[in-house]
């Protein structure tokens, strides 16, 4: 059984700093075809936040994190991470970890290319 879990997440200041984690279960991260990190915050839509392709080979950002979040894959730890830095209030959200094992997985947030997902983890930034 396929699972990934996402830790790290909490409360911060604007300007500051957290990683999220996505431990994957049952399932070899380096094998996925895409990996990403998603987010809904309260009352709006989920968006796409971050993808990355094949290991590594390629990402694929969000405008809203250019330059401020960073995406990586460690194969020796099966996770998935997310460095988030100089955080603003808009950044609050519920942040969930997806992939996909299918070799279709297209540049951008498409949500059918993502069959696994977490259950998510809450950050909260606050003015």
């Amino acid at each position: 059984q396929v699972q990934l879990v996402e830790s790290g997440g909490g409360s911060v200041q604007a300007g500051g700093s957290l990683r999220l984690s996505c431990a994957a279960s049952g399932y070899t991260v380096s094998n996925y075809y895409c990996m990403g990190w998603f987010r809904q915050a309260p009352g709006k839509e989920r968006e796409g936040v971050v993808v990355i392709y094949s290991g590594g080979s390629s990402t694929y950002y969000a405008d809203s994190v250019k330059g401020r979040f960073t995406i990586s894959q460690d194969n020796a730890k099966n996770t998935l991470n997310l460095q988030m830095n100089r955080l603003k209030p808009e950044d609050t959200a519920m942040y969930y970890c997806a992939a996909g094992r299918r070799a279709t997985c297209r540049t951008g947030f498409f949500w059918a290319d993502f069959g696994d997902w977490g259950e998510g983890t809450q950050v909260t930034v606050s003015s």
